[in-house]
């Protein structure tokens, strides 16, 4: 594994050619030893803030992998300035107190004086820890900056994801760094999927095991089936096509059903007491991420980068319909790196979503 790693260090050291970097950003298959990882990059780069992630599959422009390490990386020509910290506890909001500190001395200002035109955050956090929600909720309450981001995968073996940051790697932890891009930048929230015209609203929940014990008043796993028409037997089949959202005017924020565990349904985000939920239904991946790509690199007049943290049901969606090829298509002519998350992090945690960031 080691003369592997090296060599995949080497050959994206040599496809960076010239540059020096202030900011390396790299996704990295679970197949690759973190610890090994981590520090080959750090090294490769000694001048730049080296952090990633691992993952559950990997996306280059053009390109849907598996097994694969992706990495992009800045100049001062793109980004003026990198800060970035580490969570070393994902449950303590100590720990992101700490983090968040850190990333304020480093640029001499409170994140919260920041202006969100000017500057933008990257998060990435431990995909198997739960505390995602924490997480975004805590941040949100200390800036107005948009942290974006994606959840470390470890290809769906779901036993251990990893963070990186400058060398080291780390479990139960997060990484943030706080960008100041040179230009104009913006972000990119897009799913596929359409209401039903049905609502269920939760009535009884664990939400420290994202768990819906009910809704409507009756058992979760029944309402649910009810609402689609199938059995409680046949309905686990529908989670990934029928997931519900959360309905914020004309948007909403997908939370998707993980597995039903008696009569309650477990998820794979938080689900809140009392919210309105649309039963969806799933459209067309590759043609709703076109869409929403294109129309935000008009707004912008351009693009020279993109990010794009890609929910991993979204990718067995694809690979299920033999779509892959398609969607890879969409950023074959815009610089890209993107990675198949466990949740993606935008104002909070969601599912089946790709959160991208665009640069000019």
């Amino acid at each position: 594994m080691a003369s592997s790693v090296e060599q995949a260090v080497d050959d994206i050291k040599g496809q960076f050619g010239e540059i020096s970097p202030n900011l390396v950003l790299f996704f990295a298959s679970s197949r690759y030893d973190p610890a090994l990882i981590s520090r080959g990059m750090h090294d490769a780069f000694p001048g730049a803030q080296v952090i990633g992630c691992s993952t559950a599959g990997e996306i280059a422009s053009g390109r849907v992998l598996k097994d694969a390490i992706v990495a992009m990386a800045f100049d001062e020509r793109t980004v003026s300035g990198v800060a970035c910290s580490v969570v070393t506890d994902v449950t303590s909001p100590d720990s992101l107190m700490g983090a968040v500190r850190e990333i304020e001395e480093k640029i001499g200002a409170p994140l919260r004086d920041l202006d969100f035109r000017k500057y933008v955050g990257l998060i990435l956090i431990d995909g198997l820890s739960g505390a995602e929600e924490h997480v975004m909720d805590r941040l949100g309450d200390l800036t107005n900056v948009v942290f974006i981001g994606g959840s470390a995968g470890d290809d769906l073996k779901f036993q251990s994801t990893y963070v990186y940051l400058n060398g080291e790697a780390y479990t139960n932890a997060a990484v943030l760094a706080l960008l100041k891009p040179v230009g104009e930048f913006g972000i990119i929230k897009t799913q596929s999927f359409r209401p039903l015209g049905i609502t269920l609203v939760p009535t009884k929940v664990n939400e420290e095991r994202r768990e819906v014990i009910e809704f409507n008043n009756m058992p979760a796993a029944v309402a649910y089936a009810r609402a689609l028409g199938v059995s409680v037997e046949e309905a686990p089949k529908r989670f990934m096509h029928n997931p519900v959202g959360l309905v914020t005017g004309d948007d909403f924020f997908v939370r998707s059903p993980r597995k039903i565990e008696g009569e309650s349904i477990l998820f794979y985000c938080m689900v809140k007491e009392g919210m309105d939920l649309a039963l969806l239904e799933s459209t067309d991946i590759v043609a709703d991420t076109r869409k929403a790509v294109e129309e935000k690199v008009r707004q912008l007049g351009g693009a020279s980068a993109l990010i794009n943290f890609h929910c991993i049901l979204r990718a067995l969606e694809l690979e299920e319909i033999g779509h892959n090829e398609a969607y890879g298509s969409i950023f074959a002519d815009i610089p890209t790196i993107g990675f198949s998350t466990y949740g993606e992090e935008y104002i909070g945690h969601i599912n089946q979503t790709s959160t991208m960031l665009l640069f000019k």
